[in-house]
């Protein structure tokens, strides 16, 4: 090895030491160990395998599934000078073959793919022609059916093993339970001597607050003027991420908000003002935080319950990462908990729902029984709902079964940008000029503006074109679809549609047999995760024991900073002395509740509302016509 770990960590990252556990993690696997790594969310997972990836002679192929992360880590790993390429649906097969062949060549040392990808004739023709010196799995959870996460295509990588048998695999995650890591392993065909590097899950910094809560806003608005500085607000739904932004800029807090559905440049122009601090609150759905590395996060608030104790751990572990005191607070009511249950439900449609969606799609693509194979269309889910008066949720949910069974894929949405390549030769290009002048003017500019279009696409942009042709954008693309059917260029215009991709032909409705354990252990996993998370809500136990222990670790002492260990050590202000507290307050004005607990800031709210109860009911306080105490 020509240059240690801690050069390549100095040299492209410009780090002079290791985080906990990353030299350990890299040591192992450059002496050749299949090694699982368990660390918590911004851990640094990512540099335990591409320091090996450049340490050692070939390609590491990087299985990963979120297209959007893996797009990141490329350009993060270019921008270091580090050769790097993903491979996802929204590419041409044009330029999917040039990446490969680029692997074989060695001029690629990282490689990104989804788990989709391995089990597809041509990249398993191509990797098994490649140097390959290592196999990383990030989220290896998904290869569990006891994860939270199960995804079907990871257990495709076991199949790809035995083509470079004699190379380690690194598997990464950020949460597992004991029965996880151990079907992790297991799935992944770990070799005798594998190492396991675990990082422990408390987080002392963190105080876990769960709190019943009505009027969610007002506490919200509370809990943000109190606490101050960066945070985090996580959301069920699209729309509640617009209105609880737009509900805190109303109240004077700067946020901005964040999802699936907004256009790439909206989420980076979201993303960066956050991380900048020019808007310190960002509200979003659970797409947002995925290798997004913020050390001073100062609380992480849900305004829904998670789904999984392992969603919520992960999401809460973007607080306090600078090792000073953060706050996690969930704040749910009754009304909470029966969507959680209602979502439950609709998660696990009746199997012949299921085989009813599946004809419908199958209809609507107008595939016949038979064919359809490496078929790729856009996915549109309101079409297919109006279509067939299909529930928009419970018509995914199925989806999701049929691609857990194989029939068909569907990515993570992605958003592309317009690409060009030109397969022709230069002197083939001066013909088609002198034959078709009209398209003189455009070939030129492209290649003016655009280098390395005959080696390779490249992104261009039509509208900065059309502004130096003096056209409008429709006219450049137009004439760019009309070269890519004269085979002048390839074309791959822009979309941000989802897409669906059938990994098996068509087969009879009557012929589809969802695997009744498959079913039902899935069904039976899922209702653990929900059973745990709402124990969790219900405990009067230490909220960082309670998760701990469900990650198979186990401590002596509770946190002492959580809400239950702050109530069951009685440090708050006795009730006697709170009751005058809020007299005093009230016989200089009267206040609203709320105004009650501002001002009384140090105090349990619970305990507050409690007092004011006893006050009322004893006399000493009333109530007017505007919701205001008074004495």
């Amino acid at each position: 090895m020509a240059i240690s770990p801690a050069e390549i960590l100095k040299k492209y990252w410009g780090f002079s030491s290791f985080r906990p556990l990353q030299e350990e993690i890299i040591q192992s696997v450059l002496q050749g160990n299949d090694t699982l790594a368990l660390l918590p969310t911004g851990g640094g997972k990512s540099i335990c395998y591409q320091i090996p990836a450049l340490a050692l002679d070939g390609l590491c192929l990087v299985v990963s599934p979120l297209i959007s992360l893996m797009k990141d880590q490329v350009q993060q790993l270019r921008d270091r000078h580090i050769k790097a390429a993903c491979i996802t649906s929204g590419l041409t097969g044009l330029e999917q073959e040039i990446i490969l062949n680029n692997c074989i060549h060695g001029k690629i040392k990282l490689l990104y793919v989804s788990p989709e990808r391995l089990k597809q004739p041509v990249f398993i023709e191509h990797f098994r022609q490649m140097k390959v010196s290592l196999i990383a799995v990030d989220e290896a959870h998904c290869i569990s059916q006891w994860g939270y996460d199960f995804r079907p295509p990871y257990l495709d990588i076991a199949r790809i093993r035995p083509f470079h048998h004699n190379i380690p695999i690194i598997a990464l995650t950020a949460t597992a339970t004991p029965e996880v890591v151990t079907d992790i392993q297991r799935q992944l065909l770990f070799r005798q001597g594998s190492k396991l590097f675990q990082s422990s899950f408390h987080r002392p910094n963190l105080s876990y607050m769960v709190l019943p809560e009505q009027d969610k806003e007002g506490r919200l608005l509370r809990i943000i003027r109190k606490t101050g500085g960066s945070g985090i607000i996580y959301v069920r739904n699209r729309r509640s991420t617009r209105q609880t932004a737009e509900f805190l800029v109303h109240n004077g807090i700067p946020a901005s908000y964040y999802h699936a559905g907004l256009s790439a440049k909206e989420r980076d122009i979201a993303q960066n003002r956050w991380m900048k601090g020019e808007t310190p609150v960002i509200v979003a759905t659970n797409a947002f935080g995925m290798g997004i590395d913020k050390p001073d996060v100062r609380f992480v608030i849900h305004l829904d319950i998670p789904s999984t104790i392992e969603a919520y751990f992960q999401e809460t572990g973007r607080a306090g990462r600078d090792g000073l005191k953060a706050y996690a607070v969930m704040l749910y009511n009754n009304n909470d908990i029966e969507a959680l249950h209602t979502n439950f439900d609709r998660s696990y449609p009746s199997r012949q729902y299921i085989a009813s969606v599946y004809k419908a799609i199958c209809n609507y693509y107008q595939l016949p029984i038979g064919s359809g194979i490496d078929c790729q269309f856009d996915f549109d889910l309101e079409s297919l709902c109006s279509t067939y008066q299909f529930n928009p949720l419970e018509l995914y949910n199925a989806a999701k079964f049929l691609e857990r069974e194989g029939l068909f894929s569907l990515p993570e949405q992605e958003e592309t940008i317009s690409r060009i390549h030109i397969p022709i030769s230069r002197d083939e290009i001066y013909r088609f000029q002198v034959a078709q002048p009209r398209y003189t003017d455009l070939l030129t500019l492209l290649l003016r503006m655009y280098g390395g279009l005959f080696s390779d696409f490249v992104p261009i942009n039509e509208r900065a074109i059309a502004n130096r042709l003096h056209l409008d954008e429709k006219q450049v693309s137009n004439m760019l679809f009309h070269m890519d059917a004269l085979k002048i260029i390839v074309y791959k215009s822009k979309t941000t549609k989802p897409q669906i991709i059938f990994t098996s032909p068509r087969i009879p409705v009557e012929s589809l047999t969802l695997t009744e354990s498959h079913y039902s252990t899935l069904k039976q996993h899922a209702a653990e995760r929900l059973d745990a998370i709402l124990k969790y809500i219900h405990s009067s136990d230490c909220r960082s024991q309670t998760l701990v222990q469900y990650f198979g670790e186990y401590t002596l002492q509770p946190c002492g900073i959580c809400d239950n260990c702050l109530h069951s050590r009685k440090t708050k202000t006795t009730a006697a002395d709170l009751g005058s507290q809020i007299i005093a307050l009230l016989s200089q004005q009267p206040l609203r509740a709320d105004q009650i607990m501002e001002k009384l800031a140090s105090s349990d709210e619970t305990a507050i509302r409690e007092t004011l109860r006893s006050l009322v009911d004893n006399g000493a306080v009333s109530i007017n016509q505007s919701l205001q105490f008074f004495v």
